[in-house]
């Protein structure tokens, strides 16, 4: 918690939350993930909130993949989790050869605080993440506000999908939970394979 105070005073809007996310939030963005999911992706895990909750469904720490911008949080995650693959770079610069495999993600988990990124910054975020998952996966992030932080022009432009999994109180401040999807699942989907525009993204987690 100290940590994360500090980062946040020093990149307020890079950190974007002001407290790690709480246990309810914790359970609730990882409730459909488990062991059986494979490869899990998780952009801006921060200090390990919700790393911390995919361990406990049962992911193994080799099959997760973490994208921290923030060096002083991917040393923490590399300490932490040091079967895990940390990758401290931006989250729309992630490649099919970045972390020296070609492994498709079953799912992610993801932290960025997309409301204070443009429109550009957060389709740039929604192609890499998508373009290295497998059809039939889904993206699970969180927002403090009312909709979804993925615009709809974004969600139809990438032929997504977004359905709010639930909301929880007990957070500070409150959350909800979206899951994101590609609406008709087919491995030429040109869209979300398209190379994304550079941009720096902070964390929320």
């Amino acid at each position: 918690m100290f940590r994360f105070l500090m980062e946040w005073l020093r990149d307020p809007g890079g950190t974007a939350a002001i407290a790690p996310s709480g246990k309810a939030l914790v359970s609730l963005i990882t409730q459909h993930i488990d062991k059986w999911t494979g490869p899990v992706l998780e952009l801006g895990p921060g200090t390990g909130v919700f790393t911390q909750g995919l361990v406990t469904r049962g992911v193994a720490e080799r099959d997760l993949t973490l994208v921290e911008l923030n060096q002083t949080f991917a040393a923490i995650l590399r300490r932490r989790y040091p079967c895990a693959t940390v990758l401290g770079l931006d989250a729309a610069e992630l490649s099919s050869d970045q972390d020296g495999r070609t492994r498709e993600f079953g799912a992610a988990v993801c932290g960025l605080g997309l409301r204070s990124m443009n429109t550009r910054q957060i389709e740039a975020i929604m192609r890499a993440a998508f373009g290295r998952m497998k059809p039939e996966a889904a993206l699970y992030l969180f927002t403090y506000g009312r909709r979804c932080s993925v615009p709809d022009d974004v969600l139809d432009r990438l032929g997504l999908v977004a359905e709010r999994v639930g909301t929880t109180l007990r957070n500070v401040p409150p959350a909800s939970v979206y899951r994101i999807f590609v609406s008709q699942p087919r491995g030429d989907a040109p869209a979300l394979l398209t190379s994304a525009t550079t941009c720096k993204c902070g964390t929320a987690s």
